[in-house]
């Protein structure tokens, strides 16, 4: 058979990319720059290296994060065998020792009979077959030479996003629906006396921080402001700006609120809100604490949490096609938080779907096609869906396929999706061979 491929990448979604490649037979050159040399973020010098938390996040099947964990055992994930081996205590959790988890997947990397590891900074685009997973912090070299691809443009930075909370959480006795002016409907208004605005103030000001690369100061804090900067302004530089109540009218009231939070509409679904303005560098933990005080959203699920930092990414639904390939050019893929992805899971999902998808097309046979009905396949529909303001995103079950019956509670309602998806996994193995 003798089919190669390259992988550019020994991150997470690289490694997985190459795993996944492999497996199948096809004979990989991995490209990874370390130790020759390192992006700003990395220090080890062993492969799919957890730079910030430990964290894989929750494993229950009625959460989100979960239930991508689960999609991906069935599909036999390195990167999954790897966390169960460098598993320490998390609660419902999955957390794991980082020397241990990255010395077991690079001991299966440069192990496997079909991939050969070398140690390269790689400058130019390798020619197809290729995979390129080189991550949020994509050498400068490496991404000059993929904006000049054709149909490509200035690859993203990711600095500043807001928050994103699912619909069926907001509190709509609280909230109402309208554009300023009465010029349509197409905000959610989250209105604010006088008392809860100093309330909600008090608290964003008392707020804890995420701590700050610095190599992310130089890059991105100079130029975007957080909604807690604009606070420190003074006590109403948010009901003046992006809390402004202007030409808005309280239907419960009869009249302008004090202050006003509005909520934009994420999804085509629309079972997916952002919070207009709130880009913030708050602990996720504050970022629930806090803007949970705004009327409406007191149980609000947050789907995404607000994140200021560098993240390189491409513009993907202008270039990305079916399983993260480019369009017109199916031997040449993405995967991880360059194709806008945002998170440890998500990013190796992606690698995933381009590793075996890639396989399929070098062997001649049928690429998979995962559906919205699963974590997997709403992710991978995210990316390559036009939007006007496209983003990274986490997993979570505002991107999935309605459910077509009405089920009450939501922890009901996301055991059902939980049960459809695993069910198409299995459909899916079985139709495709995985």
């Amino acid at each position: 058979m003798n089919k190669t491929a390259t992988v550019v990448g020994a991150g997470l979604a690289g490694c997985e990319a190459a795993w996944q490649l492999a497996e199948r037979g096809i004979r990989v050159k991995l490209y990874e720059m370390k130790p020759e040399s390192y992006s700003p973020a990395h220090k080890m010098s062993g492969f799919a290296e957890l730079v910030c938390s430990n964290s894989l996040k929750a494993e229950h099947l009625t959460n989100a994060s979960g239930l991508l964990k689960a999609e991906m055992r069935l599909l036999n994930s390195l990167i999954l065998k790897a966390a169960e081996h460098a598993r320490v205590p998390a609660g419902g959790a999955l957390a794991v020792d980082r020397d241990i988890f990255s010395g077991y997947i690079t001991d299966a990397i440069e192990n496997h009979e079909n991939i050969t590891v070398i140690r390269k900074r790689i400058d130019e685009i390798p020619d197809a077959p290729v995979i390129i997973a080189t991550g949020p912090l994509t050498h400068d070299s490496l991404a000059n030479a993929i904006t000049n691809m054709p149909g490509f443009s200035a690859l993203h930075f990711f600095d500043a996003a807001a928050p994103i909370v699912t619909a069926e959480s907001l509190n709509m006795d609280k909230i109402f629906r309208a554009s300023r002016y009465e010029k349509g409907s197409d905000y959610l208004n989250c209105p604010m006396t006088e008392d809860e605005y100093n309330a909600f103030y008090d608290a964003l000001m008392a707020a804890e921080l995420a701590p700050v690369h610095e190599f992310d100061k130089k890059q991105v804090f100079e130029g975007c402001l957080a909604v807690e900067i604009l606070a420190s302004r003074g006590r109403q530089t948010l009901a003046f700006g992006p809390l402004k109540p202007i030409g808005l009218v309280d239907p419960k009231t009869g009249r302008a609120p004090y202050a006003n939070v509005q909520l934009r509409q994420d999804n085509e679904q629309g079972t997916l809100y952002n919070l207009v303005g709130f880009q913030t560098r708050l602990k996720w933990g504050e970022q629930k604490r806090v803007f949970s005080m705004i009327p409406g959203l007191e149980n609000a699920e947050f789907a995404r949490y607000g994140v200021m930092h560098r993240n390189t990414y491409l513009n993907s639904p202008d270039v990305l096609s079916k399983n993260f390939s480019v369009k017109g050019n199916p031997l040449m893929r993405f995967a991880g938080q360059i194709t806008g992805v945002e998170g440890y899971m998500e990013s190796t999902a992606s690698g995933l779907v381009a590793g075996l998808s890639l396989a399929k097309c070098l062997l001649g046979e049928a690429e998979p096609e995962f559906t919205g009905d699963t974590v997997i396949g709403a992710l991978t529909r995210h990316v390559i869906t036009p939007t006007s303001d496209f983003q990274p995103m986490n997993a979570n079950f505002g991107i999935l396929d309605k459910l077509t019956e009405r089920i009450r509670g939501k922890r009901n309602r996301y055991e059902k999706l939980a049960e459809i998806s695993l069910k198409r996994i299995e459909e899916i193995k079985t139709q495709f061979s995985l």
